[in-house]
């Protein structure tokens, strides 16, 4: 019997009780999941494991979710289209946050007080089954 490859998960988020809900709900539903604490570890991670999907919080320390995805953007063709969510607590009417996330290529956005785990985990399958 041939088992079907997992899709693999990236989580870069500094706030670990988060990061453990949501990897919970993931492999809830036969996700690979890895992590990272922040963008810089982030772009190693998604060089070394080559993950299908991104969940990515925007305030981290050493180096944020938004410089993180501009420079993933500017990779190769993995890279440029990596399918990447999101993560913040910040407003989403934040001016300068959207004008960032048009500038920086096709990415999600999702408040995480506004969203539970379970609508997380069906916004990663949703844009996966887009792939």
């Amino acid at each position: 019997m041939v088992q079907k490859n997992k899709n693999k998960i990236l989580i870069v988020e500094d706030d670990e009780d988060f990061v453990w809900i949501v990897i919970q709900g993931l492999l809830k539903e036969n996700f690979s999941v890895v992590s990272a604490s922040n963008g810089q570890e982030g772009l190693e991670m998604i060089k070394k494991e080559k993950p299908d999907l991104v969940l990515l919080d925007i305030l981290m320390p050493i180096m944020d979710g938004l410089t993180m995805l501009e420079e993933l953007r500017h990779g190769g063709e993995y890279e440029k289209n990596l399918p990447v969510i999101l993560l913040t607590n910040l407003s989403a009417n934040s001016e300068d946050i959207i004008k960032k996330v048009a500038e920086t290529g096709p990415a999600h956005y999702i408040v995480k007080v506004n969203f539970p785990v379970k609508q997380i985990v069906e916004k990663v399958k949703e844009l996966l089954m887009q792939k």
